[in-house]
């Protein structure tokens, strides 16, 4: 795969970013990233459907998560929520257990809120445009660029990990602090119209591979930021308060406290964060999740 890389780049040695891309150039980026998934397309479950509730949760999974964990999760969360109306309907908790183990649980939240405001005020059905989508909780241009993309075959033009990953490689080779905004008109230039949603599926399959094959380019885009070591983290103390609390139901702050194991002004803290982002109500000195 790594050959698949190189010779991809040789054919675009004269690309440049500040100028339009001739067809030539078009017409050999295009081909190296589709032979490549010609050969090395990955089979996931949510490229084989059509169901937009479907899409959806697989795109607000794969935010900041890698792909093998959400496989792990995606069809279990799925038997339990199959659509929009039951994951409107359930009572938080539900929702938050189903999706441990995926992290950033404020995806679950946003998740179950944009079923809700589907149901309430789209009748149920997902918003095929990229404006309206960008107004759902959670969901930023790269989310509902894809949902477009992904779920309306409607040409679209975003920016996530994968997809940097291969402009920066092809385009920007001996560059550093590259914007999504130089991205993004190569983005444009390059989009197959005629197959929106394959083309997408092949880039993001040509950037998986050249993490591992070549490296990582992203380490050269203006916004790549290492992630801060988790334990010990607030993340992880939010994770445990919130799988003690799936746990038990219902426990008094010092219960919670204690079971968290953490310094306890810092618990506290953060306890007093999660119940003004909406996920725990507290009461008479007990915690509980919101309903």
């Amino acid at each position: 795969m790594k050959e698949n890389a190189k010779s991809g780049h040789r054919a675009l040695t004269s690309a440049r970013n500040d100028r339009k891309l001739t067809p030539s150039e078009v017409v050999a980026f295009r081909s190296a990233v589709y032979k490549h998934y010609g050969k090395n397309a990955r089979d996931l479950p949510w490229r084989r459907t059509e169901d937009p509730y479907r899409i959806l949760v697989s795109e607000i999974m794969l935010q900041q998560t890698q792909v093998e964990r959400v496989l792990q999760k995606y069809d279990s969360f799925l038997e339990r929520f199959p659509g929009f109306e039951m994951l409107a309907a359930a009572s938080l908790r539900d929702v938050l257990a189903a999706w441990q183990g995926l992290g950033y649980n404020r995806r679950a939240m946003a998740l179950q809120r944009v079923a809700q405001r589907v149901i309430a005020e789209f009748g149920g059905i997902l918003p095929d445009s990229v404006e309206i989508l960008k107004t759902l909780p959670g969901i930023g241009g790269a989310t509902a660029g894809a949902l477009v993309a992904f779920v309306f075959r409607k040409p679209s033009v975003f920016v996530e990990t994968n997809i940097r990953r291969v402009f920066i490689h092809f385009f920007f080779r001996e560059e550093n602090r590259v914007a999504d905004r130089k991205i993004l008109s190569l983005v444009e230039q390059t989009l197959d119209r005629s197959s929106v949603r394959t083309w997408y599926y092949a880039l993001m399959d040509y950037g998986a591979m050249l993490k591992t094959a070549e490296g990582n380019p992203n380490r050269r885009s203006a916004h790549y930021h290492r992630q801060s070591a988790f334990s010990g983290s607030d993340r992880q103390i939010r994770g445990l308060i919130l799988r003690g609390l799936i746990g038990e139901g219902v426990l008094s702050e010092d219960a919670l406290v204690a079971a968290v194991g953490k310094p306890p002004a810092r618990v506290k803290a953060i306890i007093s964060q999660l119940v003004q982002e909406g996920f725990l109500t507290r009461s008479g000195g007990l915690v509980r999740i919101s309903s």
